[in-house]
């Protein structure tokens, strides 16, 4: 029986963070984790998934991070104790009130900056693209983002060459081995999770996960808040 590779997830807190926006991503990726890879009995009586998923929680300090809404959420470790020479696979970034490049900690630009080029895969919700643009990753790439924030987010950002996608529940780039993927609103995480994990582990395995968490996704053109937003 083959090992499952281990891929490492950073998922970017800040004060202010919307919590569904990775809360939603994180109760598909958290059955990729490790210990519940082994004890789960959708998988104990089948092949192993290919990956498992080590999910990592960073802020600017080890403070408590006030998420909106929701409760407090303690990061397990700082963006400036993570160094050259240690990389994460795949690196979540959430939307939130503040998240804008000049509403978020420097630190977090710097990290993703820095773990970029070595990153497999970096995906956004709602704003959370916004912050991703600051850092000039999304230059020449498509993208998208919350549908209430559209417009205002592609003003901000029109010298950056973005294309910024109206119509979309979530975008994926082509380019690089899709390495880049921004979500719409808060729930269309979920949806853009789901397509991620059905290009990482395949449909079968992607459809267990999905039913145990009951989530009726949608394809990443199925977006009605492009037009109750008059953006199409």
């Amino acid at each position: 029986m083959s090992v499952p590779t281990n891929l490492r997830l950073a998922v970017c807190l800040f004060d202010d963070v919307t919590s569904l926006d990775y809360q939603g991503p994180i109760a598909l990726f958290g059955f990729l984790e490790p210990e519940v890879v082994k004890v789960l009995p959708v998988f104990k009586n089948s092949t192993p998934p290919k990956y498992t998923i080590e999910i990592t929680y960073l802020a600017h300090t080890l403070d408590p991070v006030k998420s909106s809404p929701g409760p407090l959420v303690v990061p397990s470790r700082t963006y400036d104790e993570i160094k050259d020479d240690e990389q994460f696979d795949l690196i979540l970034i959430p939307g939130g009130p503040s998240a804008r490049p000049d509403g978020v900690p420097k630190a977090l630009l710097n990290f993703i900056i820095r773990q970029a080029p070595g990153a497999k895969h970096i995906l956004t919700v709602c704003t959370g693209s916004w912050v991703l643009a600051g850092t000039g990753l999304l230059r020449g790439k498509k993208a998208t983002t919350n549908k209430s924030y559209f417009n205002f987010v592609v003003k901000s950002t029109e010298t950056e060459g973005i294309e910024w996608i109206p119509k979309a529940r979530f975008v994926i780039n082509e380019d690089d081995n899709r390495k880049i993927w921004t979500s719409s609103g808060v729930t269309a995480g979920m949806d853009m999770a789901n397509a991620f994990l059905e290009y990482l582990l395949g449909k079968e395995v992607t459809k267990v996960i999905r039913g145990v968490i009951e989530l009726s996704a949608k394809e990443e053109d199925e977006d009605e808040f492009a037009a109750y937003y008059n953006l199409v």
